[in-house]
């Protein structure tokens, strides 16, 4: 920097302004002169009344100096060289303030004077044999002095400035220079000396620039003072309150102010210009020279004052090391990488100091502790050459565009604590990163517009990467100059390349120098190196590019630092580990040829439970977590280059073992089982929470990601597709030896690996998603009910595993199932039976999200309860958690269950265990029912049995109601629909309301068979058989009054006695007696004659004779069906109509009266409660540079301007559903849960010519479709937010096409104002402004108010960002936003009981997704507070691959979403707001009848009063 200009040392060397002329007498004259002169003048001043001073004139003035001047060579056993201090200090002051004791001549000329003093004062600083104290006082006098004159003076002249700074490094070089003597003078004024020259020379900076030579000086003596802790320390101070100020007015008011202590911040005078301290600042940064020789006791001890004192009295070498000054070397390396490093996290703008860097330093072997400083990817530079730097720009005088740096690296140190081995005696504390920062608190992201990474480089970059290369040991002796000088330019190497050699050389060849007891001593400070090189290389902007000479040298760096052999260096390697959390983030060039390093490395740390080697350096949670973040963003890469090899590099350079694993390529697949290991073995160690919940994220990311993958390679093998990649994916190719565990690449280094022997047990099978899964589920349920079961916060994370391991679409051993749900049903057992004192409302979130995950996996596997003990254990737990304890504690003892008294844990776990209960009764097996997954209800309603029912004559008052045990409402319609039904057989069709939502069964009853019921359509008994009149013989018989025997009986004489009648017949007798018979032949005739007119009628006539036939009653065509049903149901009894005894519950059976107003109104708004929890989520693409709300909207106008895997993300999440016909939740209160919605032709024909066009994602903005995700338990709506003003006119269209939802029939207030929609709550009151109601994402209807609704509990939202830019997130508009994400959720609380969403935007949980080079997605989680924070299985810093994406968004918003509302106190479940309202409907409309009018009713036709609707 200052070659062409010529120092000053031997203008100081030949300067003999500090001799006087008594020094040519011997010393006892000079001694007497002195003693005589020197005692008036010192006792005149410190008398009490200081008298005018007795010099008058300049000669005498000048006499006495000379006097004085050889009194302060003195001995100082007598008050001599006292009084000499005295008054030249109090002299010198004439600059000051004149004074009386002062003589005149000093007054008229006080510059001149002033500047003799200054150099008769060095003799002062000479050291003395065992005189150190009083030296001491009088020295540390005199630099009080003249730091006063240095601020206090206004006259003085650059020739006082120029001698004031000449006079202060004499002084230190006097004193600094020589090696350290233990005790001595210059160790007790060492830090005094060199601040005062570093402040004086801040005051001259700004009053008198100091000129090139002074400059050129300064530099080569402080090279000479190195060896003295203070000259670090007071250097690292000065330069960071100069980089302080700098960055004020370099980077503006916006930038992360970079706070220091005052103290220090009062050594710049404030009215310094901004040009002045930017030229100080790099002057100063460079007056250290480079600080990477304090790491080579050679260079420091080569100056000429070590060089005298090489040679003793005899002429003979002493040992080097025999010097405690260099034994302190390694902390004063390490001090100084340290202040480097803090002005690198300075420019990043993640450096918040809040202790003097003396302080931060005092304790050497301490890792930073600066919470704040230490940064998440911090980035640093290399310094210019040093001989081109003259002409330099330093880099704060140019802006660089704003630029984000990821924010990921939460929880890990900037720096690693080193316990150097200076310290003989082991560090009792374990050094931490920050004391004030807890572990789960995220680091501050770099500043936007820090500089980029090649400019920090360009300034630090030759000093960092010299030192973190200090000492290192490469392959065959190579020293690391001929293996590394030609990777950076030739100029910048120059320099240190001469240094490297003499230090390598000189201390293998040169008995003197002990290498062992040098090289270790120094790994602090590489350490701090190579984590500040770490946070700058992760600090790099998307987009940015970084010379190759720097990611070359960095890359060699990282492969040197990661060596797992025997020359491994901890302190390095846990530095790196610590600041690299985001290395695989950042898509730097050629990164991933460092995969295998860093696997090695983690196999040493994860695995390890105790961390014994680190924990001298380092916190062993924050070590552990770092590897965590880094492990996260490893692990989806062997899915995705597959057989891809990784390059070799630097073939054997850094082992002398020629079979080294790590000069051959593996392939990238061939790692999958390695990190898997990795993975399993962190999580059987790891005890941290937040640390655990990181590695259960990483564990569903990876068995998704394995099970996708596999079934994407069965469909590409079973239709016939080739992919090299897929085939090796799948599992009969995976590449895993059973036998070893290792994969069957013989390149691999599975078998070589530390931890192959802790995980071996792992190996079989877990390359496989069904071997994955089936471990996961092992290791998960294992801790779950063992160490984690006490944990609320791992419990809640652990559960959330198992939910999502359940949706895993993997063929797996019904066993394995069966032990996850036991697991869970253990743990909830567990929980209950915790004693009272620690039920707490946490506990009981743990019992309700266990219930939760229970019900997941019945839902997810419905097959699991066809088991008799898996059945009988999962009813068992939901026993327990309605009653609070179970009926068969023991084999022998039993109560039953009406016989025990209710005593759930709390009201929240009985709930959550009613859910399950109708989980298992009504959604197992049904869902997704015919009508599709978006209602697990009926769509069905009285409006719909109207609208189709063959019966014109009916209307909703043609339903009767009644409610059953004061929980489900039945609406029974008694008339046959006349469609399908069988008319001739009773029917009645009942809408039951329960608490588990609407379901319609129309009900026959059933007489027949099924077969005789299909074949006839009533009842009609057997027919008579025909008769058969021609069958057998027919006989003509002549029936005779008296038998034929009664002939042949012979006449007695009484048989005489009787005459004949013709023998007293007379001709009148005759006469009568022909009549008479002639009378009897024509009746005789006559009775033929009509018996054969009667047979031929009764042959004629049909048979049998339906006048005479005995027929069966007709059957009944009229039916009073709803009578029928309860009374054949049981529910129709004596006991059930009448009040039970002490209780305010009605009776089982009540009648409700439809006829009172606002009845159906209420029915209504029951239908509208939903029976699953609904959640809502926002997408936004973020362009890069983008800043404002409306940019952002306008992304999703076109396809054309989004990414096209943000496309095929959206469709991932969900199906696309019309939003005019969706029975689901929709994203917005006022058109969700429709299911009247009719749409005729004309609209879907307007429909589909509007989507036609490219409106890219704003098709989903929530007003004509949006996408759709819903199962058993949940709902989602995934909506895309537009910009307001090319929608308005769509909208105010699209408001009046809502009044054709029919469910307004429900609701007559409604129905006669125009332009209205139908929203959930009624008493929805309209207070929401103007610009949102344009909104189609922030609509508001105006509804009838009046009535009191029951809170919804928390808004449960998440938002999720597409960032092109990573570096933007901290730029997104996310409060201005929030207008455009109303669901109507917020707004539908009482006044008496405001629910208004109070969430702060901080809080809005927000997934940040950023699309990598690699084709692979980085995720960022924020927003997320409390205790229930950290939600899986998206975690901060994940990579997370493109098959996989769409499946962890959507399970990491239901877990976020679930946690809220666990959080919450408003929230009730579905089912227990249903029950509330279904309440409160009976107690305003219950029909108060008597028993005899409630059977009256039951006889009597419905509705006949209110046949007008």
């Amino acid at each position: 920097m200052y070659s062409e200009w010529r120092s000053l040392h031997l203008v100081i060397q030949n300067d003999k302004g500090h001799t006087s002329v008594l020094h040519s007498y011997p010393d006892n004259v000079g001694r007497e002169v002195a003693n005589v002169v020197v005692r008036p003048l010192g006792q005149a001043l410190n008398a009490q009344l200081p008298a005018e001073s007795v010099l008058k004139t300049d000669k005498e003035v000048k006499w006495t100096m000379e006097v004085v001047c050889y009194g302060l060579t003195l001995p100082l056993d007598g008050d001599t060289v006292k009084y000499c201090v005295d008054v030249y200090t109090d002299w010198i002051m004439a600059l000051v303030l004149p004074k009386d004791s002062i003589p005149a001549p000093i007054m008229k000329e006080p510059n001149l004077y002033v500047q003799i003093i200054l150099k008769h004062l060095q003799n002062l600083f000479v050291p003395r044999q065992d005189q150190g104290s009083n030296q001491v006082k009088l020295c540390l006098q005199v630099l009080k002095a003249v730091q006063k004159l240095a601020h206090e003076s206004t006259t003085m002249a650059r020739e006082t400035w120029e001698v004031l700074l000449l006079f202060l490094l004499q002084i230190n070089d006097t004193l600094l220079a020589a090696p350290t003597v233990q005790g001595g003078i210059a160790e007790s004024l060492a830090e005094k000396l060199i601040g005062v020259l570093f402040e004086v020379w801040l005051l001259a900076c700004n009053r008198c620039f100091p000129t090139p030579p002074y400059w050129k000086t300064a530099k080569e003596m402080v090279a000479n003072w190195r060896h003295h802790s203070a000259v670090v320390e007071q250097w690292s101070k000065v330069i960071c309150a100069l980089t302080a100020r700098l960055l004020r007015f370099t980077y503006g008011p916006s930038f992360p102010p970079f706070k220091i202590p005052d103290e220090d911040a009062s050594l710049i005078p404030p009215e310094m210009d901004n040009e002045c301290v930017a030229q100080t600042w790099f002057r100063f940064l460079h007056m250290l020279s480079n600080p990477v020789d304090l790491s080579n006791p050679a260079i420091i001890s080569s100056t000429p004052k070590f060089q005298e004192q090489f040679l003793n009295v005899s002429g003979m070498t002493q040992e080097l090391n025999q010097y405690p000054c260099l034994k302190h070397l390694p902390q004063i390396f390490f001090r100084a990488m340290r202040g480097i490093s803090c002005l690198v996290d300075a420019f990043l703008g993640v450096a918040v100091c809040t202790a003097s860097v003396c302080e931060r330093l005092s304790s050497y072997g301490i890792s930073r502790p600066r919470s704040d400083s230490a940064p998440p990817t911090p980035v640093n530079r290399l310094s210019m050459p040093q001989s081109a730097a003259v002409n330099t720009t330093p880099p704060h005088n140019r802006r660089h565009r704003a630029v984000t740096v990821n924010k990921t690296m939460k929880n890990s140190t900037a720096s690693t604590a080193h316990s150097s081995k200076v310290q003989h005696q082991p560090s009792s504390s374990s050094p931490l990163s920050s004391p004030n920062q807890t572990g789960s608190e995220p680091r501050p992201l770099p500043a936007p517009h820090r500089p980029k990474v090649n400019s920090i480089l360009n300034l630090f970059g030759s000093w960092l990467f010299d030192a973190a290369f200090v000492h290192c040991k490469l392959h065959n002796g190579i020293n690391r100059d001929s293996s590394m000088t030609a990777i950076a330019t030739q100029a910048s190497m120059e320099f240190r390349r001469k240094g490297s050699q003499m230090s390598a050389d000189t201390m293998t060849s040169n008995p003197m120098f002990d290498a062992g007891e040098f090289s270790d001593n120094y790994e602090a400070g590489r350490a701090e190196a190579c984590g500040t090189l770490c946070r700058i290389f992760c600090s790099k902007k998307t987009g940015e590019e970084i010379l190759p000479a720097y990611l070359s040298r960095f890359y060699m760096l990282l492969i040197q630092g990661l060596q797992i052999a025997d020359s491994v260096c901890h302190p390095v390697l846990a530095s790196i580990i610590l600041n690299s959390p985001a290395l695989f983030c950042c898509d730097l060039k050629g990164i991933d040829v460092l995969v295998p390093y860093f696997i090695s490395a983690l196999e040493t740390i994860l695995p390890d439970r105790e961390l014994s080697k680190f924990k001298s350096y380092v916190n062993p949670t924050e070590l552990r977590r770092a590897s965590i973040n880094i492990l996260l963003s490893l692990l989806p890469l062997p899915h995705h280059f597959g057989t891809i090899k990784s390059e070799v590099v630097l073939e054997g350079k850094f082992s002398n073992d020629d079979s080294s694993s790590y000069d051959k390529p593996v392939t990238f697949l061939s790692l999958k089982l390695r990190l898997v290991n990795i993975l399993i073995g962190a999580l059987q160690t790891e005890t941290d929470p937040n640390n655990t919940q990181m590695i259960l994220g990483a564990m569903l990311n990876i068995v998704q990601d394995s099970a996708l993958l596999e079934a994407i390679g069965c469909q590409m093998e079973m239709n016939g597709g080739e992919s090299n990649i897929l085939k090796s994916h799948s599992r009969t190719n995976s590449g895993i030896s059973t036998a070893s565990g290792g994969s069957t690449e013989p390149t691999t280094p599975d078998s070589e690996r530390p931890a192959q022997a802790l995980l071996r047990d792992y190996a079989l099978h877990t390359d496989t998603a069904a071997g994955l899964l089936i471990r996961s589920i092992h290791l998960v349920t294992q801790r779950l009910n063992g160490q984690w079961r006490q944990e609320m916060s791992i419990s809640l994370a652990a559960l959330e595993l198992l939910s999502g391991l359940a949706k895993v679409k993997v063929a797996v051993d019904s066993s394995d199932r069966k032990r996850a749900i036991s697991s869970v049903c253990c743990y909830i057992v567990y929980q209950c039976s915790r004693p009272a004192p620690l039920h707490s409302r946490d506990l009981h979130s743990m019992i309700v999200a266990a219930f939760q995950c229970l019900c997941v996996w019945l839902t997810e596997h419905p097959d699991m309860l066809d088991e008799k003990d898996c059945l009988k254990e999962v009813l068992e737990i939901v026993e327990l958690g309605i009653s609070g304890s179970k009926s068969r504690n023991s084999e022998q003892e039993v109560k039953y269950k009406g016989d025990k008294e209710p005593n759930p844990a709390s009201m929240r776990v009985k709930d959550a265990a009613e859910a399950t209960l109708t989980c298992i009764m009504q959604i197992l097996g049904a869902f997704p029912s015919p009508s599709g997954p978006a209602s697990p209800c009926s769509l069905v309603n009285e409006v719909t049995l109207i609208k189709y029912s063959r019966l014109p004559s009916i209307n909703k008052y043609s339903f009767r109601y009644f409610v059953l045990d004061n929980s489900v409402i039945l609406a029974m319609l008694e008339q046959p629909l006349g469609n399908e039904q069988n008319d001739f057989f009773p029917s009645v069709t009942i809408l039951i309301r329960g608490m588990s939502g609407r379901h319609a069964w129309a009900q026959q009853l059933c007489l027949l068979p099924r077969g005789a019921k299909a074949n006839q359509k009533m009842f009609v008994p057997e027919p008579r058989p025909a008769p058969k009149n021609d069958v057998g013989l027919k006989y003509s018989v002549k029936h005779r009054p008296f038998p034929e025997e009664v002939d042949k009986i012979p006449f007695v004489k009484a048989d005489l006695s009787i005459p004949d009648l013709h023998e007293i017949v007379t001709e009148e007798l005759e006469e009568r007696h022909e009549k008479l018979r002639n009378g009897m032949e024509q009746q005789v005739f006559y009775e033929k004659s009509i018996e054969q007119r009667m047979e031929e009628a009764w042959r004629k006539k049909s048979f049998p004779d339906p006048i005479t036939e005995c027929k069966p009653p007709p059957s009944a065509q009229e039916f009073q069906t709803a009578r029928l049903f309860l009374s054949h149901f049981g529910f129709l009894s004596l006991e059930a109509l009448k009040e039970p005894a002490n209780s305010r519950l009605p009776p089982h059976l009540i009648a409700l009266d439809s006829s009172l107003p606002g009845f159906f109104d209420d029915i209504g708004y029951l239908d509208l409660l939903p029976c699953r929890p609904f959640d809502t989520v926002f997408i936004f693409y973020m362009k890069a540079g983008q800043k404002t709300s409306q940019e952002i909207l306008k992304n999703a106008e076109s396809s054309r301007s989004v990414q096209s895997h943000f496309l095929e993300f959206l469709l991932s999440l969900g199906w696309s559903v019309d939003v005019g016909k969706h029975p689901g939740w929709t994203g917005h209160v006022s058109t969700s849960w429709s299911i009247n919605s009719f749409c005729d032709d004309e609209e879907a024909e307007q429909d589909e010519i509007i989507s036609s066009e490219d409106v890219g994602a704003s098709i989903f903005n929530g007003q004509k479709k949006v996408l759709y995700y819903a199962d058993a338990l949940t709902e989602i709506a995934f909506v895309v937010p537009s910009p307001l003003e090319s929608l308005t006119d769509s909208l105010e269209s699209n408001v009046s096409d809502q009044e054709s939802d029919s469910n307004m029939d429900l609701l007559p207030g409604v129905i006669k104002q125009p332009a209205l929609t139908l929203e959930l709550f009624p008493n929805h009151t309209d207070n929401l402004n103007s610009s949102q109601r344009l909104s189609p994402t922030s609509r508001s209807k105006r509804l009838p108010q009046g009535r009191a609704i029951p809170p919804m509990g928390p808004e449960t939202k998440v938002y999720v960002v597409w960032v092109e830019r990573y570096d933007d997130i901290e730029n997104f508009p996310l409060s201005d936003l929030g207008s455009e994400t109303s669901t109507g959720v917020e707004t539908t609380a009482n006044s008496s009981t405001s629910l208004r969403s109070t969430t702060p935007e901080k809080e809005v949980p927000v997934i940040f997704i950023h699309p990598l080079n690699t084709g692979l997605f980085r995720v960022k989680v924020q927003g997320a507070t409390g205790k229930f924070n950290m939600v899986i299985p998206l975690v901060d810093g994940m990579i997370v691959s493109r098959r996989a994406l769409g499946f962890l968004v959507r399970q990491t918003v239901i877990n976020i979403c679930r946690r809220k509302r666990l959080e919450s106190d408003s929230y009730n479940p579905p089912h227990v707001r249903r029950k509330q309202k279904i309440a409160d409907i009976v107690n305003k409309y219950r029909n108060k009848q008597l028993e005899p009018e409630f059977y009256t009713s039951l006889f009597q036709e419905v509705g006949l009063k209110n046949c007008n609707p």
